[in-house]
């Protein structure tokens, strides 16, 4: 198989979840092949993506409405007030 990546990858469509879900399998394939500056590219192109999808389902919501909820969440986790209860 030529190409960047050394297992099939199902495309997806720019605007849609695919095309997200398509970015985060040519990541992990990356991932597999221990090649750090490939998975870096992934995940911008993860970015561009996502920004495609909102664009096209969500357009008044941008990234960095996306970056601050998940900052939110992280605080949320780090001071414990979102915790993960296992039973």
């Amino acid at each position: 198989m030529a190409g960047y990546h050394i297992l099939p990858i199902r495309r997806g469509d720019f605007g849609e979840l695919t095309k997200i879900r398509e970015e985060l399998d040519e990541a992990m394939h990356a991932d597999c092949q221990n090649n750090s500056v490939m998975i870096l590219l992934e995940l911008s192109d993860m970015i561009g993506a996502i920004h495609g999808y909102l664009q096209k389902h969500h357009p008044t919501v941008t990234i960095d409405d996306l970056i601050k909820m998940a900052d939110a969440t992280h605080r949320a986790f780090a001071t414990g007030d979102r915790q993960c209860k296992r039973e």
